[in-house]
């Protein structure tokens, strides 16, 4: 558990029952697609409430992309190489999404993929 994950459970409401780690993640990211869903459902009147979505998932991204580089990361090797590969992957097609020439579909899905490894409680990416 890295310190971001701490002080978020530290302020937590008392009420609610303790989450896992996995659970946090899993939240997080079914947040931020949300976010990128509703977003894109507004068209190109919604243009910056996508940018300000978008700009969440890259720092989602980016961070998962540091955690699994740290070598003292615990998952398996070839599952932190490809959940760097998606963040590379995700702040490229930001990029394009961004300049207009590619839709937000593929990232919601990449999320989506992902959301569904951490409800299914497996190592899968």
């Amino acid at each position: 558990m890295n310190a971001t994950t701490l002080a978020k459970t530290a302020y937590s409401a008392p009420g609610q029952p303790t989450r896992t780690a996995r659970g946090n993640e899993y939240e997080l990211f079914a947040r931020i697609t949300h976010r990128l869903k509703a977003a894109m459902a507004l068209g190109e009147a919604g243009f910056s409430t996508l940018a300000r979505a978008l700009h969440e998932n890259r720092r989602l991204w980016t961070t998962l992309a540091a955690d699994v580089a740290d070598p003292g990361n615990q998952l398996p090797a070839p599952l932190r190489a490809r959940i760097f590969y998606l963040a590379e992957f995700t702040s490229q097609h930001t990029r394009k999404v961004l300049a207009g020439s590619s839709g937000a579909e593929v990232l919601v899905d990449i999320n989506t993929a992902i959301m569904r490894g951490l409800r299914q409680g497996g190592e899968a990416a």
